[in-house]
């Protein structure tokens, strides 16, 4: 009984780290490197990592969107999207 309500509470605490930060995004510069964006464009890439970059460096306070490639524009929304802090729940 004492192992399943520490591997459930294991569980839960777990769960609430993985909620405010994905993989790759405490590192903006490789986060191209931690997910797979394979298939992608090089301008997807680099946007996305661009994104992810720009709001991690702008805590909390709004980025403007860039202008310019539509494939470097998406990736630089999905980058920015995929590193913005996550409220918990």
């Amino acid at each position: 009984m004492k192992i399943a309500v520490l591997l459930l509470l294991s569980a839960v605490l777990g769960g609430c780290a993985s909620q405010s930060l994905r993989v790759g995004a405490d590192d903006p510069a490789h986060v191209t490197n931690s997910i797979n964006l394979s298939g992608f464009p090089p301008e997807y890439k680099r946007g996305f990592a661009a994104g992810c970059e720009n709001v991690r460096e702008a805590s909390g306070r709004a980025v403007p969107r860039p202008k310019g490639d539509a494939s470097f524009v998406q990736g630089w929304q999905d980058g920015a999207d995929y590193c913005r802090p996550r409220k918990p729940r």
